[in-house]
C-alpha cells in the first residue's frame, strides 16, 4: 500500500476509536448536571448517590477522550503536512480556539467538580458540572465548525502565491450552513449515546432487583432522553440530507448508488448486486423517499453519479469524483438502522413504565442492555459516510486528498505508526472496558450515615463520599 492509503488507514482507525468517547463526554455531562441539580433542588439522597455513580463513569470516560485526542492534532502535522500548509490559516483557527477556550473551560471546571465534592458550597459545586458541559458543547461547536469548512468551505480565498488557502471572513466560517445543521445533529447523537448507556446500566441493575431507588430515576431520565433527542437526531438528519444534497450532490447519489437522474426518485432499504450498485439484481424500496430525504418534495429531482461526474469534470478537470460506493452506500443504511433501534426501545420502555409500573420479566432489559453499541455503531458509521462520501477531496471543491499527505513520509515509517497506534489503542481499549464495567456492575456509592453540610460550611468538613 502507499503511505496515502496507510495515512488514511490510521486518521480512519484513531478518529474513529476517539469518537467513541466524545458523544459519551458530551452527553453524560448533561445527564450528571440533571441529577445533580434534581439533588440540589430536593436534597434527596439517591440523586446525590446517582450524581456521583454517573460521574465516575463520565470522569474515566472523559480522561480516555483526551488521551486519544491528542493523537489526532499530531496527524495533522505529521501524515498529513502538505494539508495542514493549505488550510492552516483557517482550519487552525478554530482548532485554536477550541484548545485555549472550550477545553480549558471544560477541563478546568470538571476538575473543579471532582476534587470540590464537601469543599465547595452544593450551588457553586452544581456550577461547575454545568459550566464543564457547556464547555463540551463548546468543543464540540469549534471542532465541527473545522470540519463544516472542509465539507463547504466558505470564508476564504485561495492565494496564488503562496498556494494557501487564507482566512477572509472568520464569521462565516463560525455561521456555515453545515455547521448549523451538524452541531445540534452531533449533539443530538451524543445525548442518544449517553442515555443508552444509562438505559443499559439500569437495565442490568435493575434486573437483579440492585439499588432500585437510585437507579429507578435514572431510568427514567435515559427513556426520555432516549426518545427526546432520537427525535432531535431524526429532525436534524433530515436537515443535515437536504443542504449535503446542494452543497455536495455526489455524496448523496452516492448514498443510494444512483447513477442515472431520477426524478422522483425512491430509497432502497437494501439492494442485491454488484457492491457498486450498478446492476440492480432486486431491492426493497421505499416509492418516492429519496426524493424527499434529498429536496423535501416527494417528486424532486436526484441527480445521479454520472451526471454529477460529467459536471465535475468540466468544471475541476478530469478525473474520477466518485466516492467508493458500496461503503458510502451501506454505511448511510447502517447509520439509521443503528440509530432507529434505541428509539424504539426507548419507546417501548416509556409504555413500560407508565404511571410508576417496572417491565416484568427479562425481556425488554435484555434488550436495553444489548442496545448499547448501538448508537455507537451510528455514530460511527455517520462518520465514515460522512468522510469516505466527500472523497476524493480533504477541502470539497478545493483540495484533493492526493495532494494532502505530507511528501517526506514513506510508506513504512506510515505503517510502523499505525501500527504502534492500534495496539495502543487496542489496550486503552481493554482498559476502558474492565474500568467502566467494574464501576458500573459496582453500583452507587453507599448511603451516607450524617446529614449533608450546608452550603456555607468551612472546607475543613470531611468528605462523605470519596469519589
Amino acid at each position: 500500500m502507499h503511505a496515502l492509503d496507510l495515512a488514511r488507514w490510521q486518521f480512519a482507525v484513531t478518529t474513529i476509536y476517539h469518537f467513541l468517547f466524545v458523544p459519551l463526554t458530551i452527553g453524560l455531562s448533561g445527564l450528571v448536571a440533571v441529577l445533580q441539580t434534581a439533588w440540589v433542588r430536593t436534597g434527596k439522597e439517591h440523586y446525590l448517590r446517582a450524581t456521583r455513580f454517573w460521574g465516575k463513569l463520565f470522569g474515566i470516560n472523559f480522561a480516555m477522550g483526551v488521551v486519544t485526542g491528542i493523537v489526532q492534532e499530531f496527524q495533522f502535522g505529521m501524515n498529513w503536512s502538505a494539508y495542514s500548509r493549505y488550510v492552516g490559516d483557517i482550519f487552525g483557527a478554530p482548532l485554536a480556539i477550541e484548545g485555549l477556550l472550550a477545553f480549558f473551560l471544560e477541563s478546568t471546571f470538571l476538575g473543579l467538580w471532582i476534587f470540590g465534592w464537601d469543599r465547595l458550597p452544593k450551588k457553586l459545586h452544581l456550577a461547575s458540572i454545568w459550566l464543564a458541559a457547556i464547555g463540551t458543547l463548546l468543543s464540540a461547536y469549534f471542532i465541527l465548525a473545522a470540519n463544516s469548512w472542509m465539507q463547504h468551505p466558505v470564508g476564504s480565498r485561495f492565494n496564488p502565491v503562496t498556494v494557501r488557502a487564507e482566512l477572509t471572513d472568520f464569521g462565516a466560517v463560525l455561521t456555515n450552513s453545515t455547521t448549523l445543521v451538524t452541531f445540534p445533529h452531533t449533539v443530538a447523537a451524543a445525548y442518544l449515546t449517553a442515555a443508552v448507556l444509562m438505559l443499559s446500566v439500569c437495565a442490568w441493575h435493575l434486573v437483579r432487583h440492585n439499588e432500585a431507588a437510585v437507579f429507578r430515576p435514572s431510568l427514567k431520565l435515559a427513556l426520555w432522553t432516549v426518545v427526546v433527542s432520537g427525535v432531535l437526531v431524526a429532525g436534524t438528519g433530515d436537515l443535515q440530507a437536504k443542504i449535503m444534497t446542494r452543497q455536495q450532490p455526489m455524496k448523496m447519489a452516492a448514498a443510494e448508488a444512483l447513477y442515472e437522474t431520477s426524478q422522483p426518485a425512491s430509497f432502497s432499504l437494501f439492494t442485491i448486486g454488484p457492491l457498486d450498485g450498478s446492476r440492480e439484481i432486486a431491492s426493497l424500496r421505499v416509492p418516492d423517499a429519496l426524493s424527499f430525504l434529498a429536496t423535501g418534495d416527494p417528486h424532486g429531482k436526484v441527480e445521479g453519479v454520472n451526471d454529477i461526474q460529467r459536471q465535475y469534470e468540466q468544471r475541476y478537470g478530469p478525473g474520477d469524483y466518485k466516492p467508493y460506493i458500496p461503503l458510502t452506500y451501506w454505511s448511510f443504511r447502517l447509520m439509521i438502522g443503528f440509530g432507529v433501534l434505541p428509539i424504539l426501545i426507548g419507546l417501548l420502555g416509556l409504555w413500560l413504565t407508565r404511571r410508576g409500573r417496572m417491565p416484568t420479566g427479562t425481556a425488554f432489559w435484555r434488550a436495553a442492555i444489548w442496545a448499547l453499541p448501538t448508537p455507537l455503531l451510528a455514530n460511527s458509521f455517520g462518520w465514515i459516510f460522512t468522510e469516505m462520501g466527500r472523497q476524493p477531496w480533504t477541502v470539497f471543491g478545493l483540495f484533493k486528498t492526493a495532494d494532502s499527505v505530507s511528501p517526506s513520509v514513506g510508506a513504512g515509517q506510515v505503517a510502523t505508526s499505525l501500527t504502534v497506534f492500534t495496539l495502543l489503542y487496542g489496550g486503552l481499549a481493554v482498559v476502558e472496558l474492565f474500568l467502566m464495567l467494574r464501576f458500573a456492575k459496582a453500583g452507587p456509592p453507599k448511603p451516607s450515615t450524617g446529614t449533608p453540610p450546608a452550603d456555607d460550611e468551612s472546607a475543613e468538613r470531611p468528605l462523605v463520599f470519596a469519589y
